[in-house]
């Protein structure tokens, strides 16, 4: 790649810097006034969360390399360091943008009678009970802790609230002391007594009592913070003889990384602050002095506390699915009739829930065999699966219990698969497994049939509701012929098939894609037109794009619709020209993976697991599939169109790197509004037509 002139740093962005950009985006939601007030307050929520992510894997990732003395430069042209430095200015800005915008949301949500208010500012009755609720509730689970020379700094555990105290202690000396802020106990509480919803932070009420707590101390100050650790961690697979177990001992260390953020309570106090630096070894660019509440992610529970509908986007119920019939109980033959497609949310998962389930208690299914990446805490396709071994059927899982943050999840749900009789698998060695596939094997009268469900995003009836993706339902023998060899090479010894249909990572994907565009740059050679739409959450693998360049030098048209990390650069002269990139932000978190290659005029469209970034192209097992039925490519053209139109959440990414939000004259046009729009209609439509097949029944009666 060094030698391509198409490789040179300054035509890309950094990966960390493009996230931060990516997450600025999101936090500008909160200041939509047209966006319900706590929904716009759940984005400064989202953005926290993000956050606290970010720092205990990019960040920690970068301080490690750093700390290895890694030399090594992005695809940028950056060091470790020069990231770290241009991260940290990044992010200290930013989180003076939330504060600022969080400031604002708080005075708004007095205006409409949700008050926030410091323990002093409550009234006599207020206060009265909040002391009650202290010593009732919150005294008996706290621990003071002392300092001293004999009782050091103590632990403190990632992302918890804590309260570090500057006293003078029984013998007169000047100290210092720690109490944690429980995490057992709601970080905001109402309180009943007073005329108007009023709200305070535990925090604060724990402050206010502080001097119970040190009993014969004299309290001088005390400031709340919170640290962010290093919570990345690889696991040597190759010497692992028991994989699950190795996971487990490796969860266990992480708890205990090394800090790489401590929050503060911004105040003049200069001793607190310089105590934690020295004891939790940070230096201050690791030191955010937060000017508000720090944790923002409480207000995703305070937006869900009763009463607060008003400030809140009206429920939406996912949709029957438009190619389900009502009278489509029978899945399998719904499958037989026609290939089906998905777009959730707004058509319904449970249709996916119902193919595991039914499949789990049809006497004539011989086999289930599935992916599990993320599933929710209570999931009703573990339970399906779990339920289809006991009824004597071949169940073969393969659980990814490297799903970071999911891991002891994941663990959780294979022993319960395992002892429920199925068998759990765990990838291939080195290899992520991010494939999102189901295979259900029936016996029929006239054979075996294999049905499939092939999916953009995660088996998680949770996140289902919150993300868009697709999937595809069919029983085509080459679809099935397929998913049976990608089985029998993750869990055996099979070597890689010819595939009929299917292109697998890190087995040809990346040879796939370059290929499907160098169909348009030959295309785009020969006078005629080519074209490229292509929907993703990331997109930062150089190889990649260096091929869109050399696309658009030839003249095709590529636009990319990508919702966070783009390390592609608009507007070079010759370049990048004929390539558009925007970022659609919205209700819903936009998570499928689309690619729309025009092919002379014959498109070809794609579904995928994967976005194109080198850890899914190299080091994941990920399934490109094609939507090969006129009906959905059309369908799914016209979605793409719909984002390209869309001037409510598009933000277009400028030639100097910012993304400026999508407005112009025309009547607001909001994919996910119109998408959500599109289901009501389509289910409305059948029931009026049931309704008109079954009028001349009911007449003839």
């Amino acid at each position: 790649m060094k030698s391509n002139p198409l490789a040179k740093p300054e035509y890309f962005y950094n990966r960390e810097l493009s996230w931060l950009k990516f997450n600025l985006r999101v936090l500008k939601e909160s200041m939509v006034n047209s966006t319900p007030l706590l929904e716009r307050l759940k984005f400064i929520a989202i953005t926290a969360s993000n956050m606290d992510e970010f720092f205990m894997v990019r960040v920690a990732g970068l301080a490690n390399a750093y700390d290895e003395g890694d030399k090594k430069r992005d695809l940028a042209g950056m060091t470790a360091k020069e990231q770290l430095l241009a991260v940290s200015e990044a992010a200290h800005e930013q989180v003076k943008t939330q504060m600022k915008y969080l400031s604002s949301l708080m005075q708004e949500m007095d205006e409409v009678g949700l008050h926030f208010r410091r323990v002093s500012e409550l009234t006599d009755e207020g206060k009265e009970w909040i002391e009650n609720y202290f010593r009732e509730t919150v005294y008996p689970v706290l621990t003071p802790m002392a300092i001293d020379a004999s009782r050091p700094f103590p632990f403190i555990s990632n992302k918890t609230q804590n309260l570090a105290i500057e006293m003078i202690n029984n013998d007169g000396e000047r100290t210092m002391g720690l109490v944690q802020v429980p995490g057992v106990l709601d970080r905001i509480m109402e309180i009943p007594v007073e005329e108007k919803r009023t709200f305070v932070f535990l925090e604060d009420i724990i402050a206010s009592y502080c001097q119970e707590i040190f009993k014969g101390c004299k309290i001088l100050d005390m400031v709340t913070f919170r640290v962010t650790r290093d919570s990345d961690f690889e696991v040597e697979e190759d010497e692992a003889v028991d994989l699950l177990k190795e996971m487990e001992k490796s969860l266990r260390k992480r708890k205990r990384g090394a800090v790489v953020r401590l929050e503060i309570f911004k105040n003049n106090n200069t001793r607190i602050k310089e105590f934690l630096e020295e004891n939790l070894d940070v230096s201050d660019m690791e030191v955010y002095e937060i000017n508000g509440p720090l944790d923002s992610t409480c207000f995703f529970k305070f937006a869900s506390l009763p009463g607060m509908w008003p400030y809140l986007y009206e429920p939406f119920v996912p949709q029957r699915p438009a190619e389900l019939l009502e009278s489509d109980f029978d899945i399998f033959a719904a499958i037989r009739r026609k290939d089906i497609l998905l777009h959730h949310p707004y058509e319904s998962f449970d249709t996916v829930v119902k193919f595991v389930s039914d499949a789990a208690d049809d006497p004539n299914v011989l086999a289930i065999k599935q992916t599990l990446y993320r599933v929710s805490g209570n999931s009703p396709i573990v339970a399906a699966l779990a339920r289809a071994a006991e009824n004597g059927k071949q169940v073969t899982v393969l659980v990814e219990l490297k799903a970071r943050f999911d891991e002891e999840n994941n663990i959780v749900w294979a022993r319960r698969l395992e002892k429920a009789g199925c068998h759990v698998i765990y990838g291939l060695v080195g290899l992520k497994t991010h494939a999102k596939i189901i295979l259900v094997v029936r016996k029929e009268d006239n054979g075996i049939r294999r049905y499939l469900h092939l999916g953009t995003g995660n088996y998680n009836d949770s996140t289902a509701k919150l993300y868009t993706d697709m999937g595809l339902m069919t029983c085509n023998d080459a679809f099935g012929a397929d998913a049976s060899a990608f089985f029998n090479l993750l869990s055996g010894y099979s070597d890689p098939p010819v595939w009929n249909k299917l292109t697998m990572a890190p087995l040809g994907l990346r040879e796939k894609i370059y290929s499907l565009v160098d169909n348009e740059i030959a295309i785009a050679k020969e006078g005629r037109e080519a074209h490229i739409i292509a929907k993703m959450n990331s997109l930062i693998d150089p190889g990649v794009i260096q091929k869109l360049y050399e696309a658009s030098i030839a003249g095709v048209h590529i636009e990319l619709i990508v919702r966070g990390i783009c390390g592609v650069k608009v507007g070079i002269p010759e370049i990048s020209e004929n390539i558009t990139v925007r970022s659609i932000v919205g209700r819903q978190l936009e998570h499928s993976r689309i690619f729309w290659f025009n092919n002379d005029g014959d498109p070809a469209l794609y579904l995928s697991s994967a976005d194109w970034m080198p850890r899914n192209l190299n080091d994941r097992v990920e399934l490109f599939f094609p939507v090969e039925s006129e009906e959905h490519i059309t369908r799914i053209k016209d979605i793409l169109d719909l984002y390209l139109r869309d001037n409510v959440g598009a933000h277009m990414m400028q030639s100097n790197g910012t993304y400026r939000r999508v407005r112009n004259k025309a009547e607001d046009t909001s994919a996910q509004c119109i998408l959500y729009e599109m289901a009501q209609l389509s289910s409305i439509k059948e029931k009026v037509s049931m309704e008109q097949r079954l009028q001349p029944m009911t007449s003839r009666r």
